[in-house]
C-alpha cells in the first residue's frame, strides 16, 4: 500500500505521468502532454493542406486545433476564414449554410479574443473583412444595423486612419439603413457621407504612392455616385433637415461655419437657407463663405454692384484657388450680362489664373468676343464687314481651348464651335482683302488685342 502511494506521488510530479490537457483546459497556447503534441501536429497538417487549397483535407486538422488550442497560432484564423468560406460554398442546405456563416463570424471574433494585442493585427481591417464577408454571404438577409454597428465602432476609434474598406462598407451600410427608413436615417446618412469623404480626403493627401491614390480615388468616386443617386442629396431635403437647426443655432458660429461648408460641398450654396446662414455668420465673423452667401443674395436681387463687392471680399479672405476661381468667374458672368465685355474677359482671365483648367472661363471669353464682335472694327468699309468676322477665328480658338482643358464643357464648346465657324469670312471675302491671307497670323485690334490665324471657311 505504501509503495502504491509512493508511485502515485512520483507520477504526479514527473512530466512523463502528467495528464494530457488541451490549451483550452490549461489556458496556455498549446496545452500539455499529448494534447500539446497533437496541437502542434494539427497546426502543421492543416497548414500543409491549406497551402495547396485542399480545404477538405485541412478541415479536420484545423477544427481540432481551433477547438483545443485556439491561442496557439494566428494561422488558425487567417486560414480558418478560407476553410469555412469553402465549406459555405459547398453546402447545399440553407440552414446549415447559415450556421456556417455564424461560425465564420465567430472566427473573426475569436481572432480578437486570442490575438487582439498582436501589433500586426489591425482591428479596423479585420472588422472590414468581417463585414464584407457577412454582407456578401448574407446578401438580402444582411442585418445592416448590425453591420453598421461593427464598423462605426472602429471608425470612431481610428478616424482618418481607418482602413479604406471599412470606410466604404460603413457608408454602404448607412445607405442601406436609410433605404429601409428614409425619415429616420437620412440625416445620419448625410453626416456619414461627409465624414467618410473627409477621411478619404485626409488619406489621399498622405498617400505615399500613385496606386494608393488611385484606389482611394476609386472608392471615393463610388461613394459619391452612391450618395448622389440615393435620393437624399437634393438641396430641398438638406434644407428641410437643417432649417430648424439653423434657427436654433443662429448665434453658434462653429455650427454656422460647418453648415455653410456642408451646403457648399453638396452644391446647395444657392439655396435660401445657405444665404440665411451666411447672414447670421457674417454678423458674428465675416468669412469667405459668408461673404459668398451675401453675394448670392445680391445676385438674386439683381444688385450686381453689391454682389461684386461681397465676391471681391470673399476672394480676399479665401485661400482656396478653386473657390477663388469660381468667384472670379461669377463676377465675369455678371459683367457679361451687363454687356461689360472687357470686364468679363478681365475676370475670366483672373479665374484661369487660379484654375487654368476652368473651361467655362474660356467659353465666357468667347461669348464676350462674340457679343462685342460688331464693335471691333467700327470703320470697316467693306459691305460684308469682313474684318469684324475675323474675331470668330479667335472665338473658336477659345472654345477649342475650353474643351482641351475641361472635358466637362466639351459638349457645350463643340456646339458653339459649330455655330461660330459659320461666321468665318469666306474664301472670296478674304481674297478681296489684300492684307488678309489664309494661314497667316493676324492681331485683332481694339480692346481685344489678341492674335489668331486666318483659316478657310469649310
Amino acid at each position: 500500500m505504501k509503495r502504491f502511494i509512493l508511485l502515485l506521488a512520483v507520477c504526479i510530479t514527473t512530466a512523463t505521468c502528467v495528464k494530457a490537457q488541451t490549451g483550452v483546459e490549461t489556458g496556455t497556447p498549446y496545452g500539455r502532454g499529448e494534447d500539446s503534441t497533437r496541437c502542434a501536429q494539427n497546426l502543421t497538417l492543416f497548414g500543409v493542406h491549406a497551402k495547396s487549397n485542399n480545404y477538405k483535407e485541412a478541415y479536420p486538422y484545423w477544427k481540432s486545433a481551433y477547438e483545443e488550442c485556439p491561442a496557439s497560432s494566428i494561422n488558425i484564423y487567417l486560414i480558418g476564414v478560407n476553410i469555412i468560406k469553402w465549406l459555405i460554398s459547398e453546402e447545399p442546405d440553407p440552414a446549415k449554410k447559415e450556421a456556417l456563416i455564424d461560425d465564420l463570424m465567430k472566427i473573426y471574433d475569436d481572432r480578437f479574443k486570442y490575438f487582439g494585442n498582436d501589433p500586426r493585427v489591425r482591428k479596423d481591417e479585420v472588422i472590414a473583412r468581417k463585414a464584407y464577408d457577412y454582407n456578401s454571404l448574407k446578401a438580402d438577409n444582411t442585418d445592416y444595423n448590425l453591420m453598421y454597428t461593427w464598423l462605426k465602432e472602429v471608425i470612431e476609434e481610428t478616424k482618418e486612419k481607418t482602413y479604406p474598406l471599412a470606410v466604404s462598407r460603413y457608408l454602404f451600410a448607412s445607405m442601406k439603413l436609410m433605404q429601409t427608413d428614409t425619415e429616420k436615417y437620412k440625416e445620419q446618412y448625410i453626416n456619414d457621407f461627409l465624414m467618410c469623404s473627409d477621411i478619404f480626403d485626409a488619406q489621399y493627401s498622405e498617400a505615399a504612392t500613385d496606386s494608393v491614390k488611385e484606389t482611394l480615388s476609386g472608392l471615393k468616386s463610388d461613394m459619391e455616385k452612391m450618395f448622389f443617386s440615393s435620393g437624399v442629396a437634393e438641396c430641398n431635403i438638406i434644407e428641410d433637415i437643417y432649417t430648424p437647426k439653423v434657427e436654433a443655432n443662429k448665434e453658434n458660429l462653429a455650427f454656422l461655419k460647418e453648415t455653410m461648408k456642408l451646403f457648399s460641398r453638396l452644391n446647395c450654396n444657392e439655396t435660401d437657407l445657405f444665404i440665411t446662414v451666411s447672414e447670421y455668420a457674417h454678423k458674428i465673423e465675416p468669412t469667405a463663405e459668408s461673404a459668398t452667401g451675401l453675394g448670392l443674395k445680391a445676385v438674386k436681387n439683381k444688385d450686381y454692384t453689391t454682389a461684386e463687392k461681397y465676391y471681391l471680399e470673399a476672394i480676399g479672405m479665401s485661400d482656396d484657388s478653386n473657390s477663388k476661381a469660381i468667384l472670379h468667374y461669377s463676377i465675369a458672368a455678371m459683367a457679361l450680362q451687363q454687356e461689360q465685355y472687357q470686364k468679363a474677359r478681365q475676370f475670366s482671365l483672373s479665374c484661369l489664373k487660379e484654375n487654368p483648367n476652368y473651361g467655362r472661363a474660356y467659353i465666357l471669353i468667347a461669348r464676350a468676343y462674340a457679343s462685342g464682335a460688331r464693335n471691333i472694327y467700327p470703320s470697316d468699309p467693306s459691305p460684308t464687314k469682313v474684318k469684324n468676322k475675323l474675331i470668330y477665328y479667335l472665338i473658336v480658338d477659345k472654345l477649342e481651348r475650353a474643351r482641351q482643358v475641361d472635358p466637362s464643357v466639351s459638349k457645350e464648346a463643340t456646339e458653339l464651335i459649330n455655330q461660330y465657324t459659320k461666321y468665318f469670312p469666306s474664301t472670296e471675302e478674304i481674297f478681296m482683302h489684300n492684307e488678309l491671307k489664309e494661314g497667316e497670323s493676324i492681331t485683332i485690334e481694339g480692346w481685344v488685342n489678341e492674335t489668331t490665324k486666318i483659316r478657310e471657311n469649310k
